[in-house]
């Protein structure tokens, strides 16, 4: 696959197999999902073929969601079933016929009751509700039309049709975006079961390692696949590269021995020969060269210029509503200094909202925040609003103005450890991904060396490698943290304390997340009742649209 001059990859020649889940690995622009939509017929290689077996049925998540709107959630997700969605179609219109008519076609009928029992018609529904609750979403609302959803619970009843429809291969892009812990673990153990074949881009490290038999590695324009979950294959691709850098050396070596013979002794008479027979074996060496990895692992140095006190933050009694939707209530807790605090919990739970407190973008309908001595927060947003509102800004400019005083070197080396090329400084805000407007956040950081980190989805867009580095950098912080993360592996790795908030209020655990799912047993938090809170949520707001078109009118 190349696009113009850009190799993404080249001589891919891979078996995808039953019975395995494939793990599709590689840095962010190296070519995980265009090899994805190259399996699934989307898009075509620029040169080869892909291949499968007769009557094999490849699924792949459909992201249009708006043309469900009106659909039942149960009905959307039966949909995934075209065979036996058209006999249940089919079915209903003749029984309609048949109401005006006063008349039933019994052959055509029985015909079609046949195809929707082959199609395991009576099983499907109490089927498809499962995956729907494994995924978050109760039955309270699977009768409800999608349009009640929000956007990300949309998106998992896409993902359960995608499911529900048991693909020979099933593709899956990023599957963990928008699903909290629980359903996360939920879809491990559905992909766990699954006999057929799976293949899954991730940037979720213990994703991986839970899911995959197989990593397919995207990287030095390559397409490699590795048994074994992800743990297993950074092992096993080092010791690959280590054994081929060696391979290389020792090719070189020998060249460079039968060149230095040919130097010394083809003026020499009684070596003549020898050295022309040199010169010709020389003539047929061939060396492989490695293309360069795309890899890259950023830098995040995240000092504090100064320590704080004992105590930085203390919170006490907040709660805060949204209309009649109470997100939080009574949550109370204090953070010493050196503390890593993991706040977890459902979607819409209000995690990032009590963040937000924190900082004071939002203000507590009740309770108050108290930042301790030299407490002074520095704030990651999810969705790097601020940053983005710069668009025209080039990346120097903007990351100067947060240390004018320094350099324009420094500016530049700050935008170097978070992998900015020399070319890149002058590159403007707006031509950003999501990625590289994660990195900025970390670059301001770096130059702003606050007192406290206050941290909402920091690894959102971040790479493998770009999350490792995350978590090296986050552990070497010398000050609190207080972070929120559906991302099990950071959580595990940097945390040293759990701050879980529920329905049912707010559990705080000292200890680390393997303590804590020890103690909880595997559970991270119920979520369930979430969605009718975002369904009522849905309504709310179509009403006061209503009422603001009629009183426009």
């Amino acid at each position: 696959m190349a696009y113009g001059e850009q190799v993404l990859f080249e001589n891919a020649s891979q078996q995808f197999d039953p019975g395995r889940r494939y793990g599709i690995v590689g840095a962010n622009g190296s070519g995980k999902s265009t090899l994805l939509r190259a399996l699934s017929g989307e898009e075509e290689p620029t040169s080869g073929t892909v291949e499968k077996a007769a009557l094999t049925r490849v699924g792949s998540l459909d992201q249009d969601h708006f043309q469900y709107d009106d659909v039942p959630i149960l009905d959307v997700v039966l949909m995934g079933m075209p065979e036996l969605w058209s006999a249940h179609l089919e079915k209903e219109e003749l029984l309609a016929a048949a109401d005006a008519t006063g008349t039933l076609d019994l052959d055509r009928y029985g015909e079609v009751e046949d195809q929707f029992v082959a199609w395991g018609g009576y099983s499907a529904e109490s089927e498809a509700a499962v995956i729907l609750e494994g995924l978050a979403i109760p039955t309270e609302v699977h009768r409800m039309p999608l349009s009640t959803l929000s956007g990300g619970f949309k998106l998992r009843v896409l993902l359960a049709q995608l499911l529900a429809s048991q693909p020979d291969v099933l593709l899956l892009d990023e599957p963990t975006n928008h699903l909290d812990i629980v359903s996360i673990a939920w879809l491990e153990q559905f992909l766990q079961d699954f006999k057929r074949c799976a293949i899954i881009v991730s940037h979720d490290h213990r994703f991986l390692n839970t899911t995959c038999t197989h990593i397919v590695d995207v990287d030095y324009q390559r397409v490699t696949i590795y048994p074994g979950d992800y743990d297993a294959f950074e092992v096993a691709k080092a010791s690959d590269r280590e054994r081929k850098e060696a391979e290389i050396g020792r090719a070189e070596a020998k060249k460079a021995e039968q060149e230095a013979f040919v130097r010394r002794f083809k003026a020499k008479a009684s070596k003549a020969r020898q050295a022309q027979s040199r010169v010709k074996q020389i003539a047929k060496m061939q060396i492989d060269t490695l293309p360069p990895s795309s890899r890259r692992h950023p830098h995040f140095r995240l000092g504090a210029r100064r320590q704080t006190g004992k105590e930085v933050v203390d919170v006490r009694g907040v709660s805060k509503a949204y209309d009649d939707n109470q997100v939080l209530s009574d949550v109370s807790f204090t953070v010493q200094r050196g503390e890593r605090v993991a706040v977890i919990g459902a979607n819409g739970i209000g995690k990032s909202t009590l963040l937000k407190i924190l900082v004071g973008e939002l203000d507590a309908d009740e309770g108050n925040v108290e930042w301790g001595h030299e407490a002074t927060p520095g704030w990651f947003q999810q969705d790097q609003a601020d940053i983005r509102a710069c668009g025209t800004a080039t990346l120097h400019d903007w990351l100067w103005d947060f240390c004018a005083d320094q350099p324009t070197g420094f500016v530049r080396g700050k935008l170097a450890e978070v992998y900015f090329r020399k070319d890149d400084a002058d590159k403007k805000i707006e031509a950003l991904s999501g990625g590289e407007l994660t990195r900025m956040s970390f670059a301001r950081l770096g130059v702003q060396q606050p007192t406290v980190l206050v941290l909402d989805e920091p690894s959102n867009h971040l790479d493998l490698e770009g999350i490792q580095s995350l978590a090296d950098g986050l552990i070497a912080y010398p000050n609190a943290i207080l972070f929120v993360s559906h991302d099990r592996w950071l959580v595990e790795k940097v945390a040293t304390r759990i701050l879980s908030i529920s329905p049912d209020g707010v559990d705080d655990f000292a200890g680390t997340y393997t303590e804590f799912l020890a103690r909880t047993e595997g559970q991270d938090h119920l979520d369930v009742g979430q969605v009718i809170a975002d369904d009522r949520q849905s309504r709310r707001d179509r009403k006061r649209s209503k009422r603001s078109e009629a009183a426009a009118g």
